[in-house]
Order: structure tokens, then C-alpha cells, then sequence
């Protein structure tokens, strides 16, 4: 077995994927906890029982609806209180390393989390709407031949403080918090939406995106509706159900190729759970989470996965599924082993799944002058490794 299948086939577990924490006598940081985890951690400071449920919802408020970081702006909590907060506790999101901005207004972040490690996080911008695409590993396993993170080694997973901070850093950059006395449904919402597109397979760390994505959700915080977030994975089919049951958000498939010789190259992951099973799990998705239907993404590679015979037996794949099929023209990088597929071709391709009856939109790609275009994404510190370690091998040929 080759060493890629065996990172297809291999299990992850956290065990793995070592998440630093604070010192056990330093204080902790409140992003991330869900309303129990806060409840536990304010009762193991001293907060009263009868006190502990009120203080979670001041405390929730103004850290996820208001922005504040700082105990002391706290105004409806006692001055002694606050300071026994700021003595246990901190309000700490992800470091902004560099921010790069596209012509087409396209905003990538290079973002520095525990450990020195780097993630990137684009928000972009459209008329009706502003989407995040947020990272929830730091690299990839699943090593997707057409995408650059996972030409990156995994390093570990994000922590639930780390995946939502991603969305309250984009809402500090964006001003979106409310000025203090104003209410918050008075605000213009610029980040509407969210999508879990970014760095990593969301679904091998699962419990951390989960509650990240029930903070997002919750409506007395940053109140983002469950049909306004999406989260896409490669495929990891026995997680599918339990998105369904505790997140119940919209959900996306990586699929990119309609037979299994195609797909264990593009998708590796797919000489685990292959099409059949896959789509047998996808089936009662839109029934167990309430969704009206699933995307389907399908990058466009010229002469590999783009002919007319693939769009009719995509469309014979996926039938009886109620769903919509994002083409994405291929956004090459650096030494990418693929190219764009024609235009013509995707056209083409776009207009068989259409007639069939299914949304075909084609995405138009965003954010490449800044690397910031799906599969781009890569963190600038693995880049610059990845530069030296070629200029050495080239020196010593």
C-alpha cells in the first residue's frame, strides 16, 4: 500500500492532534466554550449556582454580540466581579500575521494561533450577501491532488476558540460590531454568511467545529441562521449523520469526479468510503437535518474529469437527491499537476447537468491575484519552509 493510501485509510483521531492549552494554574480563554463549558468555568471561580445561568448570558453577550474583550467594559456586572474575572479568565482571537486585500475586494487573513502556527480565513464580499471561508486544521490529511493545502502536512486541529475566532477577527476588520448603546439588529450585517471551505476536512475535527459553529449560531450572540452556514467535506461518511443531528447547518460535498478510478486520485479519501456509500449517506442528509438540499462541488480539470460523459453520469449519480452543483473552474497554483478546464468545455458541461434539472451556476473565481481562490490556500510560514527546503535541494545538485 502506497503511503497516500494509507493516509487515505488511516483513522484520525485526537489523540493525534495535540491541542495546546494554557498552563492549568494560567488563565483560560472563553472563546470556544459553549454556554455549559462557561457555566462550569464560572462556577469553578466562586460564581453562586443561583448566579452562574445569568452571568453565562451577560458574559455571552458581550463578548459574541458586542465584541468586547475587556472585563472591565462590562457595565451590568459588579466592579469585584469583573475583576475576579479578568484574574481567571481572557477573551483572546486569533493574531492577524498580514491581510491582503484582491481587486475584486476579496480579503485574505493570515491568522497566528497557539502554538506559532498559521491559518488563512477570505472573506468575500458579493451583492447580496458576504462569505467567510474559515479553516478548521492547521494543513491537511487528505492530500486532494488538485489542492494546494494539501500539499501542506497536517499539523493539527483548530480549538473551537480558534475556528469562531476566525469569525469574530473577520467582524473586527469589517466594523460590524455594534457601537456601544446601539442595538445589534441595527448593524449591517457584511459577514452573513459562513462556510467551513477553508484549511482542513471539518469533519475529522468534528466536536471543535460543532460547538465553534453553535456559538456562531446562537441568536443572542453573532445570531448566524443554521441555513447560513456550510460546511464541506471531502466525504468522511460516518460523520455526515451526526452534522445532520448536532449542527443541522447546509452541507457540501467535495466530489469532483464521477467514477472511483477518478476520485481515488483527485480525492483519496475515496478509496475509503467510495461513491456508492457516499451518496447512500447522502441521501437521507436534506431528511435528518431539515435542509432543502446539497451542493455538490466539482472542480473543473481539463481532460480529466470534464467531458460530456461526465456531466450526464453526474447527473445519474446524484438523482433523487434534492441538490445543486457548484462547477468551479480550477484555480491553479504554484506547481499544480492539472490545468483549467476551456470555457467552452465548462459550459458546455454546465448546460448537460442544467437540462437534467439541476442548478448549475459557475463559480466565478475570486481572490486570485492573492491567492485566496478555493484550493489555494496554504499558510505563508508552510510556503516559505516548503521555498527554503527547495533552494537547499537545489543547491546541492
Amino acid at each position: 500500500m502506497s503511503a497516500q493510501d494509507q493516509q487515505a485509510s488511516a483513522p484520525i483521531t485526537q489523540d493525534v492532534l495535540t491541542i495546546p492549552r494554557k498552563a492549568v494554574d494560567g488563565p483560560r480563554n472563553l472563546v470556544g466554550l459553549t454556554r455549559d463549558q462557561l457555566r462550569e468555568a464560572l462556577l469553578s471561580v466562586g460564581t453562586p449556582e443561583k448566579q452562574a445561568n445569568m452571568r453565562v448570558g451577560q458574559i455571552w453577550q458581550w463578548v459574541y454580540q458586542k465584541g468586547v474583550r475587556d472585563f472591565d467594559l462590562m457595565t451590568n456586572l459588579a466592579k469585584g466581579y469583573r475583576a475576579q474575572l479578568s484574574e481567571n479568565f481572557v477573551i483572546e482571537v486569533p493574531e492577524v500575521v498580514s491581510r491582503q486585500v484582491s481587486d475584486d475586494g476579496t480579503r485574505k487573513y493570515l491568522m497566528r494561533i497557539a502554538g506559532g502556527h498559521e491559518v488563512e480565513t477570505v472573506y468575500i464580499p458579493e451583492s447580496d450577501r458576504g462569505t467567510l471561508c474559515v479553516s478548521s486544521q492547521v494543513g491537511c490529511t487528505l492530500t486532494c491532488s488538485f489542492c494546494h493545502t494539501g500539499t501542506q502536512k497536517l499539523v493539527r486541529n483548530l480549538t473551537a476558540g480558534e475556528i469562531a475566532g476566525q469569525v469574530m477577527v473577520a467582524r473586527d476588520d469589517l466594523g460590524e460590531w455594534p457601537e456601544p448603546g446601539a442595538n445589534p439588529a441595527d448593524v449591517p450585517r457584511l459577514l452573513s454568511n459562513v462556510v467551513l471551505m477553508g484549511m482542513g476536512e471539518p469533519l475529522y475535527n468534528f466536536d471543535a467545529v460543532r460547538d465553534a459553529m453553535k456559538i456562531t449560531m446562537d441568536p443572542e450572540g453573532i445570531s448566524l441562521s443554521r441555513r447560513r452556514i456550510t460546511l464541506s467535506t471531502s466525504g468522511v461518511v460516518p460523520e455526515i449523520a451526526r452534522t445532520a443531528e448536532e449542527i443541522g447547518c447546509l452541507l457540501a460535498i467535495s466530489f469532483h469526479a464521477t467514477t472511483d478510478d477518478v476520485r481515488d486520485k483527485l480525492v483519496p479519501i475515496n478509496k475509503k468510503w467510495n461513491i456508492e456509500t457516499l451518496l447512500a449517506t447522502l441521501r437521507e442528509y436534506p431528511r435528518l437535518s431539515n435542509s432543502e438540499r446539497i451542493t455538490f462541488e466539482y472542480v473543473m480539470l481539463k481532460d480529466v474529469n470534464d467531458s460530456d460523459e461526465d456531466a450526464r453520469r453526474l447527473v445519474k449519480l446524484i438523482a433523487g437527491i434534492p441538490a445543486k452543483i457548484n462547477l468551479i473552474p480550477f484555480n491553479e497554483w504554484p506547481g499544480a499537476p492539472y490545468q483549467r478546464s476551456d470555457k467552452d468545455r465548462i459550459e458546455a458541461f454546465s448546460n448537460i447537468v442544467y437540462n437534467a434539472g439541476y442548478a448549475s451556476p459557475i463559480r466565478t473565481p475570486r481572490g486570485e491575484d492573492i491567492m485566496a481562490a478555493c484550493g489555494q490556500l496554504k499558510s505563508a510560514t508552510e510556503r516559505a519552509r516548503k521555498s527554503r527546503a527547495q533552494i537547499a535541494a537545489e543547491a546541492g545538485q
